[in-house]
């Protein structure tokens, strides 16, 4: 399984004034979009986060987001490696994803960018 990258997943009370800082800090513009509730802001690295306490409740527990270039291989190495995937994989507005718990107890999410044909 190749990792493309990681993004570090933020939430955030007032999305807009955090949208401001990172897009100066990250040097690029968001790229937004709603997600079960919960609207969402993608800058640079940073994944932020902001809407019902009981939907960011379950986000938080989520350490970071994981880029792979095959969320199938991704979930193949992950259950041989003794992780739990513990949702998906699911298609996503921007790909797929599933979210596994390693053997240690840590949370992440898996995505791939690929689009998916049905």
């Amino acid at each position: 399984m190749e990792i493309l990258g990681t993004t570090l997943r933020v939430c955030v009370e007032d999305l807009e004034s955090s949208v401001a800082f990172y897009e100066r800090l990250a040097g690029g513009k968001a790229m937004r979009f709603e997600r079960g509730g919960v609207s969402v802001a993608a800058v640079g690295c940073f994944l932020l986060m902001s809407g019902p306490e009981e939907e960011l409740e379950v986000l938080r527990k989520v350490t970071a987001t994981i880029a792979v270039r095959d969320v199938e291989e991704a979930y193949a190495v992950l259950n041989a490696s003794g992780a739990r995937v513990i949702a998906g994989p699911v298609p996503t507005p921007a790909g797929r994803n599933l979210i596994a718990m390693h053997p240690d107890g840590s949370v992440f999410e898996y995505v791939d960018r690929r689009a998916v044909t049905e």
